[in-house]
């Protein structure tokens, strides 16, 4: 007599399916992010103008307080560490940006205070990036003094000669030139689309970190564009006695907005 087979029935459930992150973007869709940014700052440009003058004279207060304590030697660490706290500092570029998109008014005070966003979310995020600014600025000092030994600070007419005529100097760079990289690429990853999206849809701050880190490595091509860009506007915009910043910082508050709108399901 045959058996009769029976059937277990499947009970279990379909896993979900995975989220595809990969937006198939070029790495010239940096250069477009770029040119809608601009195309943001001078559309009700006095607002944006003002931001960037502030960013300015903040920047130029920290740096003349740091001279006046005596911090000379965590001078170029903090000048590097601006990357690591510009996502921070742009939130309000980033509202301007999606009002023009929802065709809302702009002003600037509602920039400065947007009103919409995760709220302690975002302070949670902005509090992970000045730690990781902090954390930064200190591994740079244990360099210098694994380097170069406990002593003080040559002062900024010789750091110059002693940095780029010597072999320790030149070592030294290279090392803090790596670790940085690995400091600014992490923050870059946790912030370049986490801070508009909390702006966006109003997202936690793990959300949308997590999010952040997905959406920049799925789209490498694209981000990594984007970063050097940012890099080196933002070299251009320091090298300048910070004068640069007044429209740099604007001009790259905006274009994220874009940035993160390109990746934005």
């Amino acid at each position: 007599m045959a058996k009769t087979l029976h059937t277990i029935p499947d009970i279990v459930p379909a896993l979900p399916k995975a989220v595809d992150h990969n937006r198939h973007l070029p790495a010239t869709a940096a250069l477009q992010w770029l040119a809608l940014g601009w195309r943001d700052l001078w559309n009700h440009p006095l607002p944006s103008l003002l931001y960037g003058a502030g960013i300015a004279l903040l920047s130029l207060l920290v740096i003349g307080a740091m001279v006046n304590f005596g911090w000379i030697q965590i001078l170029f660490p903090a000048l590097a560490g601006f990357l690591v706290v510009g996502p921070l500092l742009a939130t309000g570029l980033y509202e301007k940006s999606r009002r023009l998109e929802a065709d809302e008014s702009v002003t600037f005070w509602n920039m400065v205070l947007p009103g919409r966003g995760g709220g302690t979310h975002l302070l949670y995020v902005g509090t992970i990036l000045l730690m990781l600014m902090l954390l930064w600025m200190r591994a740079a000092v244990l360099l210098f003094a694994l380097f170069f030994g406990v002593r003080p600070f040559p002062g900024l007419d010789q750091v110059a000669n002693m940095l780029f005529l010597t072999p320790t100097g030149v070592t030294i760079l290279l090392t803090g030139s790596a670790v940085g990289g690995l400091f600014a690429a992490f923050a870059f990853a946790i912030s370049a689309f986490s801070i508009p999206m909390m702006l966006d849809r109003r997202l936690d701050a793990f959300s949308a970190m997590g999010l952040s880190m997905s959406l920049v490595w799925n789209n490498l091509p694209a981000t990594l564009t984007w970063a050097a860009i940012v890099l080196a506007l933002t070299a251009i915009g320091l090298g300048t006695c910070l004068v640069g910043l007044i429209i740099i910082f604007p001009l790259l508050g905006h274009a994220t907005w874009h940035a993160y709108a390109a990746v934005r399901e």
